[in-house]
Parts: structure tokens; sequence; C-alpha cells
């Protein structure tokens, strides 16, 4: 089992699609987890015709590039969260409209559903050439919390306060997954601040409330979770069945000068003085073979979609070394136990 190695190009939206694809294939990635913002990935266009599609997947096969998810976290963020002038920032128009709040998370929502839809038709469109899905069909994401604003609990928040978040968000969700389901899609929620689930008791709180439904699952990122103090390597045996899509994404923490905590202080990405930053994969402290084990162990047979972050390093620069990284830590799993050759029957 070889795991193909894919850029996640949600950072990379300021380039044209056309361009950006030559610049990924010689960066030395196998394929695309395409962002449904810029210009590479259009829901509507794609929910509303082939030609598009097929459009899409030639230019990828032009490049000896695939696709293996697509990822809609911006629209996500807006069913569930309390909407402000952020969201207008990165929602698509058609979502934002007149900017009622619950106008908003509606059109939200139905964008979400839009989005199965279109991955869907996306995938019909798939030639025969291109190379075999090895991962279940999935839309990766963002759900927003209604509740991301109790965090701290003080003024105290009662338990039924939190409780009606995680209502607002099986309410808000089902729908959609139940969607999805008519597709045949996956959801994969990328547990991060912000969401309804950012930490291993939260995610379980979050799949209880949806009713452990099939579909719900999750974008599992480790950067999210180390600097929490979350184990991240448990998280994967903690939801072996529900690891839909893997991002490789690094992290460091315990650094800064002592005056910016965990919470960040308000601070940017990038300033010395913060405890903790995204790095490009291999230059934090995530202990990538740790998680490699833990995949064999759950048999994930999926991408490594490298999510690139890091505002100290040129991005070209840190994309395609951490290509070369991601196939120097992956291995695939013993299909026989190293002492079996002691036995003389198998001699």
């Amino acid at each position: 089992m070889t795991r193909p190695v894919t850029l996640f190009t949600g950072q990379w939206a300021d380039l044209p699609f056309e361009k950006l694809l030559p610049q990924i294939a010689e960066m030395g990635y196998d394929g695309v987890e395409l962002a449904c913002w810029g210009d590479h990935f259009d829901v509507q266009q794609a929910l509303q015709s082939d030609a598009y599609c097929k459009d899409r997947w030639a230019a990828l096969l032009d490049n000896g590039l695939t696709c293996y998810a697509v990822s809609n976290h911006l629209v996500g963020q807006a069913v569930c969260d309390r909407i402000d002038a952020r969201h207008q920032s990165v929602v698509p128009g058609h979502v934002w409209g007149d900017g009622d709040a619950e106008g908003v998370r509606q059109r939200a929502a139905r964008e979400m559903i839009d989005t199965a839809k279109a991955y869907r038709r996306f995938l019909s469109n798939k030639p025969a050439s291109a190379p075999a899905q090895v991962v279940a069909p999935v839309v990766n994401g963002f759900t927003g919390s209604s509740i991301w604003h109790l965090l701290y609990s003080f003024p105290p928040a009662t338990p039924a306060m939190i409780q009606a978040g995680y209502d607002d968000f099986a309410k808000r969700w089902i729908p959609i997954l139940d969607s999805f389901d008519a597709v045949d899609v996956n959801f994969g929620l990328e547990v991060h601040p912000t969401e309804i689930a950012f930490d291993t008791a939260s995610a379980k709180r979050a799949l209880n409330a949806v009713g452990q439904h099939k579909r719900f699952g999750f974008n599992y990122d480790p950067s999210h979770f180390g600097y929490q103090g979350v184990d991240y390597v448990a998280f994967i045996r903690s939801f072996p069945d529900r690891i839909f899509h893997v991002h490789v994404k690094d992290a460091w923490w315990g650094h800064g000068d002592g005056s910016v905590g965990v919470f960040g202080g308000h601070t940017d990405f990038g300033d010395w003085r913060r405890y903790w930053d995204f790095r490009s994969p291999g230059h934090g402290d995530i202990e990538f073979e740790d998680i490699i084990v833990a995949l064999n162990d759950i048999r994930y047979e999926g991408p490594l979609s490298v999510e690139w972050e890091d505002i100290r390093m040129d991005r070209f620069h840190g994309a395609a070394e951490a290509a070369d990284f991601v196939r120097s830590i992956d291995f695939p799993p013993s299909n026989v136990a190293f002492d079996a050759a002691f036995d003389k029957s198998r001699q």
C-alpha cells in the first residue's frame, strides 16, 4: 500500500487553477484536494455542467494529477456560526445575500448540500484513465459553532447553554448529512478551534449529537491538537472507522518569549512572541511516524494531503519539500509477523 500524496489547494486560491496544476506536478504531488474557492472547484458550475467537470478532469490528467477529495471549509463555517462581517469576506456572494444572519446560515447549508451533489457529478465524469479512487468520496470542511464564544466559561455557561449549541448543530447538519447520504458522499469535519468539535471530547459529543450518522466523520489534522495538549495519535484510535481523510500539517509549540499563551494574545501568525504556530511538515513538533503507525493500524488507505501553512517559509520551497517529506515518513503495514519465520512449517 502506497498512499498518494496530495496538496490541498485552499491556501493557493490566489493562483488560477490552470496555472497552479503544473506547479503542483513539478513539486512532486500525485494529486490535489480541491478547494471550493478561488477558481479551483466551482460548486454551482460543477453541479450544473458535465462539460465543466470534464474540463477539470482533463486539466488534472494533462498534468499527471488526480483528485481524491474536495473541501468547502469556508461555507461550512457559516452553517452554525454567529454571522458577522468576517463571513462576508470568505463566502460566495450568493451565500451571503443580504447578510441577514439566519439567511446566511440557511444558504450555507444549501450550498453544502450542493457541494456533495456537485462532487458526485464530478466523480461521475471521471475518465477511465484516471487513477482509481482510494478513499470513499468525501467533502471536507468546517461546521461552525453557535457556542464557540462560550469556550471560556465566564460568565459561567450552564450545561443547558452548551447542549443548545450541540442541538443547533444537529438540527442544521443532520439534513445536510442525509443529503450527503443520498449521493453516497461522506463529510469530513476538520476538528479545529471555532468548530463544534475542536478536541477529542467535543468530537465524540458532536458525533453523538448527529446520532452517529454514518456520513459524519473527520478530516484528521494533527496540527490543531498538539498545541492544545490533545493526544493526536489517540484521536485516530478513538475514531478508527471515522477517519475519512487525512491532512499532513505541522505545528510547533513551547516557543515565543513567554508573553503570548495558547490563546494567541491577538497576535498574527508568525509573530515571534507566539507560544505556537503552524510550520511546514517536518519543521514542527508533530510526531508523524506515530501517526503513520496508527493510520496503518486502522487500515487507512486514503491520501495524505498536505495542507501547507508556514508564514516563515516560501510556500513553493516548503510545499515541494513537504511532498518529499511525506513520502519519506509513510510506509506500508506488515502482512506477516516478523517472527513467523521461526515456525518450521513456514521454512
